[in-house]
């Protein structure tokens, strides 16, 4: 029996366009920043770099490109948060019958946007017993030691658990360490229809 369900964010509840930061970026410098974005995002998404080193670090691979420009690119890849979506995890919440944990790979400019631009965000963030964002707990996915972080945190079972996410290296991983998981597709599949898709579970 399920007990708890542990969210995602991107691509789970707000859209996104992945690919769009590697491509603003291009257009600023006219050449692939592949292997830097990744690297960098890595480090920042762990809060293990600042935002104003993130910012200097893109300034000295596109030094013609402002702050406005550089911030602008890295946010690029985050679009609509559907309003149904917010409505399926408020009732969720007002049952009461699943302790719900957000566990998302996200950083200080990104939800800084989200802040700003999505309007009932405050409303969303209530509705989860936890809510846990990479940078502040110096944790990252698919690494284990944060789901190991969450488990130990909550003292759940695995067995219990369902992880829901769209990168199949981080359902992979909780997966190896025991939980549920629905590795959704988001082009095909909305976490509304969780209880269509898992019936099996519930």
């Amino acid at each position: 029996m399920i007990k708890t369900i542990i969210f995602d964010f991107g691509d789970v509840f707000i859209n996104l366009d992945k690919s769009a930061t590697e491509r603003e970026l291009y257009n600023l410098k006219n050449e692939k920043l592949t292997t830097e974005l990744r690297e960098l995002n890595m480090l920042y998404e762990a809060g293990k770099i600042t935002t104003p080193e993130l910012i200097e670090s893109f300034q000295k691979l596109i030094p013609n490109a402002s702050e406005k420009q550089l911030i602008y690119a890295w946010n690029a890849l985050l679009l609509d948060f559907p309003k149904h979506r917010l409505e399926f995890i408020q009732k969720l919440a007002s049952e009461q019958r699943y302790q719900l944990i957000l566990l998302s790979n996200n950083n200080e400019l990104h939800i800084n946007w989200i802040k700003e631009n999505i309007s009932f965000f405050p409303e969303f963030r209530s509705c989860f017993d936890a809510f846990y964002l990479s940078h502040e707990i110096n944790l990252r996915k698919p690494e284990p030691y944060i789901f190991e972080f969450v488990l130990k945190q909550h003292q759940l079972n695995p067995s219990e658990t369902l992880f829901i996410d769209d990168t199949k290296d981080n359902t992979d991983t909780a997966a190896a360490l025991g939980m549920h998981t629905w590795n959704n597709n988001p082009v095909t599949e909305d976490v509304t229809d969780l209880f269509t898709i898992k019936s099996d579970l519930f």
